[in-house]
């Protein structure tokens, strides 16, 4: 496939300007400059591409090529080859990402250049979403004063509430990363020096002083982990709910097998059909030591959901995708393989999309989904990524002081920071969470409320903060709907989606 697309520039007059002046100047042209320098036979200079102009390209010149990729589906041969609208923009964002956190692997400020870069073009592909409308009703009022209800456009819901939570998200990651300009007490080894020899090789490694940070120092970057975790939980939020919403291809369908025991096994069908299972023993049991078979387990229940899901929508107990195991008991089973999920998710926050999710990503045909998905995508990544360096500095405290892991554990305790995901914890808090959650409630925002709270008790509370307690916070979760509802009602209309 053909990369790139050599423009030619339409400026006749700056082009002939330039070789007016250039025969004008006269002096010490050699005799291939001049003969470059000779117009066309018509009177015409020969037309530059872009790329042989002097200087980088303009902003206008970035916005026109990643436009036209996205037009041509990113097959720049023009024969119409190329991806849906959709793929082809979260190739975009994708790809944006990659360029400008690929290289950053310590935990350092973003430089300014390319911080501007990020907010500049993902602003542009995020400019599409102001176009995704839907009709809602509202009313008119008439010259004569008859009031009349009408239809008029508005931006689509799920992307007027969830577009500026992700770059609520966004800002606070780049702040978070601002703050650590000129720290002292940590550094990284150079090229030459680096000498690392676990699971990330290719990082930096990490120094600190002999006798390890100094207790401020540990306490803070304690404080900034757990707010990127706060991050990076709402953004698994806002990328689990838009998966969910997406339609499961027929293609994934097709390739599954007609039982859900085939997909699970013998051994993880009956422990999850057990009549005394609990999620947290069955994680346990289960071997989980590399990325691979935490990939594995994810791929295998999320199939056997979606078999499961197929057959209780199917009626006819004929078919092919029949079941002889009751409604109840099928629904049961398709609950406790979902609370196996959300705790893999939970537990494993790094690991690479399932099968499942590849393929609704690739034959996904909504656009703002597909904005949503890849611009929470991108957020997540980040945040596990600044969350595994603050991670690697505080690995370097606990070996500088020769700690064990029930002493960094014992640490974590004293600080009052929470330490590595629970799973029984996890699901207690998944039993107890109300059915309808807002961003504001996974990243803990109602703390400031308890807290405007104890001000208006003491009376000391201003009248900001009296605007700010009465303000309601807005929900940024949109409703579910299951697999079961789309297969049922078919296409939704866009005022159905919500």
């Amino acid at each position: 496939m053909v990369r790139f697309l050599r423009r030619h520039s339409l400026d006749k007059s700056n082009s002939q300007s330039h070789l007016r002046q250039q025969h004008e100047s006269g002096s010490g042209t050699h005799s291939n400059d001049t003969e470059m320098a000779e117009p066309a036979g018509n009177g015409r200079a020969p037309p530059r591409s872009r790329l042989a102009r002097d200087g980088p390209p303009s902003d206008l010149d970035i916005m026109k090529e990643k436009f036209a990729k996205l037009l041509l589906g990113e097959d720049m041969s023009g024969t119409g080859k190329g991806v849906s609208s959709a793929l082809a923009l979260s190739n975009a964002v994708t790809n944006l990402a990659a360029s400008v956190f690929g290289e950053h692997r310590k935990l350092e400020p973003m430089a300014p250049d390319t911080k501007e870069r990020w907010k500049k073009e993902v602003g542009w592909l995020l400019s599409v979403s102001d176009h995704i409308v839907e009709f809602v009703p509202t009313r008119q009022t008439a010259e004569n004063g008859t009031t009349m209800e009408i239809m008029s456009t508005a931006q689509r819901r799920d992307l007027q509430m969830n577009i500026p939570a992700l770059r609520k998200l966004d800002n606070m990651l780049i702040g978070y990363m601002d703050n650590f300009v000129d720290q002292t007490e940590f550094w990284y080894e150079k090229g030459g020096d680096n000498k690392r020899d676990d699971d990330k090789w290719w990082m930096p490694t990490v120094k600190v002083p002999a006798e390890g940070l100094s207790d401020v120092t540990r306490r803070w970057l304690q404080y900034q982990k757990e707010c990127v975790n706060q991050v990076l939980k709402a953004a698994m939020a806002i990328n689990a709910q838009v998966l969910v919403e997406m339609e499961v291809p027929e293609i994934y369908i097709e390739s599954l097998p007609k039982k859900g025991k085939t997909s699970l096994g013998d051994t993880i069908y009956r422990n999850i059909t057990d009549e005394e299972f609990d999620p947290v023993e069955f994680l346990e049991s289960v071997d989980l030591s590399t990325e691979h078979k935490v990939l594995d387990l994810k791929n295998r229940i999320e199939a056997s959901t979606i078999i499961w899901k197929r057959k209780m929508q199917t009626k006819d107990t004929k078919s092919s995708w029949g079941s002889i195991i009751s409604f109840e008991k099928r629904e049961q089973f398709e609950e406790r393989a979902e609370t196996i999920l959300h705790l893999l998710k939970l537990q494993f926050p790094g690991t690479p999309q399932s099968q499942l999710d590849i393929s609704k990503i690739q034959y996904n045909r909504d656009v703002g989904y597909a904005l949503l998905e890849s611009y929470s995508r991108v957020l997540e990544s980040l945040a596990y990524s600044v969350m595994s360096r603050i991670e690697d500095v505080l690995g370097a405290d606990a070996a500088a002081t020769n700690l064990t892991a029930s002493e960094v554990a014992r640490r974590q305790m004293e600080m009052n920071m929470p330490r590595k995901l629970d799973a029984r914890e996890e699901l207690e808090k998944l039993n107890e969470a109300p059915a309808s959650m807002t961003l504001y409630d996974f990243m803990g925002w109602h703390f400031d409320q308890d807290e405007l709270m104890k001000k208006k008790e003491e009376g000391t509370l201003d009248e900001a903060g009296e605007a700010m307690l009465l303000k309601k916070a807005p929900s940024l979760a949109p409703k579910k709907f299951s697999y079961v509802d789309s297969l049922a009602g078919g296409m939704r209309s866009p005022s159905a989606r919500h």
